[in-house]
């Protein structure tokens, strides 16, 4: 077998390859355009899809933001002619009308939207793409990545209004999709809950009850929270991170369920489920929100089996004192291999760890800039 990871950073794209997710191999940064100007971009998205070798990254540069594609597995890449997305002319413009309540001070905005950051990238059936962009709004491709449209209905929810921005900006950061169901994605966005779509992104509804904050004036907010990511399991179970506990919906419409009692803290920032076995997902806890680095300063993962009943720390293989690098949102993933799927993820002191299902940690790359997405699959 042979592995592929794209680890996006502050400064560019870098890849590793191997053969048995043990001795890596790692190049980069990646001069994705001719004039190197991508070598130094800060890379928030990245994609893969194994079942056609295409790789999808989103970079911002000080041209702007853009998306490159590669058809054989990150050897080569192109960028669309024109800016794969603009928001619509006429689309008027709206503030974040909850910072002033939340207390957030906004900074001077232009009176247009303007896409600013891609956070997400998310391959569906065919040559269909999803981009979950800053500001908070959701893009569709269906030509593999050339052009997206804007999702106009998620823009007008009426609970746009108590979106925030969140410390890092307002953004649609995670695209869940739902294999088997056609028409339906979930979306989380920064400081503004989590929606759910069943008809291809026409309508939305909000599924964020039972998700409490203790940073706003109402505990139980239909909308608001501060979520920082959503992952579904092989069941079709939601599984998500809030800035407080992890919880677990088994029927969004139901509610949420805390399932943080047994992990070290309620605090963190990525959340991946095995791609094949049900109720088993990873995390990586981090002090409470003032804090930000590993409990204890010891890096580890933290697994359950039963859906977020019980955690234990998985830490094989990585630091075991005086380690402060925290994983972000999107510094975690599986390669989806289904027979014996690989784990994968990075922090911001630029170091990157691999491991087998249930196996030893190696690492991966160390000493890169702040890495901000990890992404892999299987290439051969």
């Amino acid at each position: 077998m042979a592995y592929l990871v794209l680890i996006g950073t502050r400064k560019g794209l870098f890849t590793a390859t191997s053969d048995d997710r043990v001795h890596w191999s790692v190049d980069g940064p990646a001069k994705l355009d001719q004039d190197g100007f991508t070598a130094v971009a800060e890379i928030y998205a990245a994609a893969c899809d194994p079942a056609t070798g295409r790789v999808l990254v989103g970079a911002s540069t000080f041209f702007g933001p853009s998306i490159w594609r590669s058809d054989d597995a990150a050897r080569t890449w192109d960028e669309p002619e024109h800016a794969p997305m603009a928001f619509p002319q006429d689309l008027p413009y709206r503030p974040l009308d909850f910072s002033e309540t939340a207390g957030i001070d906004q900074p001077d905005s232009p009176e247009t939207n303007t896409v600013k950051r891609v956070w997400q990238l998310a391959f569906g059936p065919g040559d269909r793409v999803w981009a979950g962009v800053e500001p908070t709004s959701l893009w569709t491709s269906d030509d593999a990545g050339r052009t997206f449209t804007f999702n106009q209905a998620l823009w007008d929810h009426p609970q746009h209004t108590t979106w925030a921005s969140g410390a890092g900006g307002p953004a649609v950061h995670t695209i869940v999709t739902h294999p088997g169901e056609p028409g339906k994605l979930t979306v989380a966005i920064s400081s503004g809950g989590i929606y759910q779509t069943t008809d291809d992104g026409a309508t939305w509804n909000g599924i964020t009850k039972g998700i409490t904050v203790d940073y706003g004036p109402d505990e139980a907010p239909e909308s608001g929270q501060c979520i920082h990511k959503v992952t579904r399991d092989a069941a079709g179970t939601l599984f998500a991170q809030s800035h407080g506990p992890a919880y677990r919906a088994d029927r969004p419409d139901g509610g949420w369920t805390n399932i943080s009692a047994t992990l070290p803290t309620n605090f963190g920032f990525a959340m991946v489920a095995h791609p094949t076995r049900p109720g088993t997902v990873l995390a990586w806890p981090v002090g409470e929100a003032m804090d930000r680095t590993p409990p204890n300063a010891r890096i580890a993962a933290w697994r359950t089996t039963d859906n977020g009943e019980n955690w234990t720390s998985w830490a094989h293989g990585l630091p075991d004192e005086n380690y402060y690098g925290t994983v972000m949102r999107d510094g975690a993933c599986t390669d989806g291999d289904p027979a014996d799927p690989g784990w994968y993820f990075g922090t911001r002191c630029g170091d990157v760890w691999a491991a087998a299902d249930d196996g030893h940690w190696h690492q991966v790359a160390a000493h890169l800039p702040d890495v901000l997405c990890v992404r892999a699959m299987v290439t051969a």
